[in-house]
This record gives C-alpha cells, structure tokens and sequence, in this order.
C-alpha cells in the first residue's frame, strides 16, 4: 500500500521578503540637503544656456586663477622699487611685454599683483553692502509702520547723495588703508539693495504660509529667518554679482584721486601713478592702456554673470541667451 505524499506547505511567509521592505525614511536634514543639490543642479543646467554668462563666468576663473597665483607667475619682489630689473618708461619688448613703470618695475607683473587687491576690494566691498541693504530691507518690510518710513527715509537721502562723493569724504577723514576703501564703499552704497529686498520682503510677507506661520506662533525671528530670508536670497545673489563691477570701478576711482593704499599696488593705484609721470602727455600708452582694459574687463565679466544669474532665477526677465 503506497502512502500518499504530505503537500508542500503552501503557508505564506510570515511578513514581507526581505527585498520588498519600505527603505528607512532619511532624516530631515539628509532631504534638506538633497532639496538643495537639487536646485543648484537645477540652476547650473538653467545658468549654462546662457552664454554671455558661460563667457563671463570663464574670464572670472581666469583671473582669479592668476590673481592666486601672482607670486608664483610674477614673483613677490615686483613692488620692488629698489630691485626694479629694467629702466623706467620702456616700451613693450620681449623683456617686458607690457612695457616697464617710471620705476623700471614689469607692468605685466604689477598688472598680476594689482588683480589680487582690486578683486579683494570689489568682492568685500559688495558684500558689505548687500549685507546692510539685506538687513535694512528685511527688517524695514517686515516690521512696516513707522520703523520703515523712517528707515526708508535714511535710505533715500543716501540714494539722492552721490555716492562717489560720500565714499570720497570718508575716505578722506579716515585712515589711508585698504579697509578704508571697502568700508567706504560698502556703506554708501547698500541703499538699492535696500529698496529691492524691502520690496520683496513685502511681496512674500503677503503668502498665505506667512498667516500660516504666525498662526502656529512663529515669532518675527522666525518668519525672517526661515521664511523671508530664503526667499529673497536669490535677489542677494544677483545684486551681489552686479554690485562687484561697481566696487571694482568705485576702488580704481578712488585710487586715481589718490585716496587709495599708497603701501599696495591696484589697478586703479597704476592709473594714478600713469597719471603722476606724465604718461598722458607724453604718449606713454603702454602705462595707462592695460590697467584700464583689466578693470573694463573684469566689470564686463560680473556684469555678464550677474545678468545671467538674474534672468535664470526670474525667467520673466526674458535676458538675451
């Protein structure tokens, strides 16, 4: 007699496979994270459609990597004016490509050298700006009332002063120093950041996750700091691009009145002394061309990136690509 065979236990498995579990939820700051790389690789495919920008962002690196990088390439003795290694006023040559200064010293490796303290001076300067006129016109759009009538009240009588005069008087009266000029920058023209920021701080003040915030009991630290800031930041950014070019300009006139760091070299320090040795006059192109071409360009540069980057975060703007 044959004994039937037991069947196979078709019991399911208690609970999922093994494969087929949820993956572990990620922390809130590990999905903060990923939000943000996500919008930076958002903005670098938008930002690498425009090619004035692409251009601008190019010659930028270029000469960071070379203002860097000066006492490798020039050597740290080119201010050097006891050590000069050619006579004064040469015209450019093989020895010097660009020519030498009334003190015999390489324009060329004065021009290098002159890219580290203009490139300091322009990004310091604008960020001390935006920083003030972020802050005014956080605070001044969020509080309101009488606060923002007489905030924005200071901020027009600096808007109707010029501002080269301003940065002038205060370099005049303060010390002759490179932190003379990015403080005197810096705190004559924060008033337009002002007035934007304001602007959109009221604009987003206005959301209906603002009420929301308050109704949760969000105090104003908060709304500012985790819901106005970020919005307005994108608007930082691109007045901070577009701000640097006029530091720049605004550090070389001031230089050339000789209201600059005598101790250092700039571009605009180059076009003073071209003026001090009579280069004008006396036909010496050589001293004053490439300063002024280095400072045009380096403006043309930031003011292609700071277009670029506004029309990526404000697509209305409808920027030429």
């Amino acid at each position: 007699m044959t004994l039937a065979k037991n069947p196979p236990d078709s019991t399911p498995p208690e609970g999922p496979a093994p494969d087929s579990l949820p993956p572990a939820p990620r922390s809130a700051s590990a999905l903060a994270w990923a939000r943000r790389r996500g919008s930076v690789t958002r903005f670098w495919r938008e930002y690498r459609t425009h090619r004035a920008g692409l251009a601008g962002l190019a010659g930028l690196v270029l000469i960071a990597l070379t203002a860097l990088l000066a006492p490798l390439l020039v050597g740290g003795d080119v201010q050097s004016v006891t050590n000069a290694p050619g006579t004064a006023l040469e015209a450019p040559s093989g020895a010097f490509l660009l020519g030498t200064d009334q003190f015999g010293r390489s324009l060329l490796g004065l021009l290098v050298w002159g890219a580290r303290i203009s490139l300091t001076v322009g990004l310091l300067a604008a960020a001390l700006s935006v920083a003030i006129g972020t802050l005014v016109g956080v605070i001044a759009g969020h509080y309101g009332g009488w606060f923002a009538t007489v905030t924005m009240r200071i901020t027009d009588w600096f808007l109707v002063m010029p501002t080269l005069v301003l940065a002038i008087v205060l370099a005049t009266v303060m010390s002759r120093s490179v932190w003379t000029v990015i403080i005197a920058i810096g705190v004559t023209t924060w008033p337009t950041t002002a007035r934007l920021v304001r602007a959109q701080t009221i604009a987003v003040e206005s959301r209906p996750y603002i009420e929301r915030a308050r109704a949760l009991g969000g105090g104003h630290g908060h709304i500012m700091r985790r819901h106005v800031l970020p919005n307005v930041l994108p608007l930082v950014l691109a007045q901070t691009t577009l701000g640097i070019s006029s530091a720049i300009l605004t550090e070389a006139t001031l230089a050339f009145l000789g209201l600059g760091d005598p101790s250092v070299v700039s571009w605009g320090g180059m076009l003073q002394d071209a003026r001090d040795a009579g280069a004008v006059s006396s036909g010496h192109w050589w001293y004053l061309a490439p300063p002024g071409i280095a400072i045009a360009c380096v403006a043309l540069a930031f003011t292609l990136c700071g277009r670029a980057i506004e029309a990526v975060l404000n697509p209305k703007l409808g920027v030429a690509r």
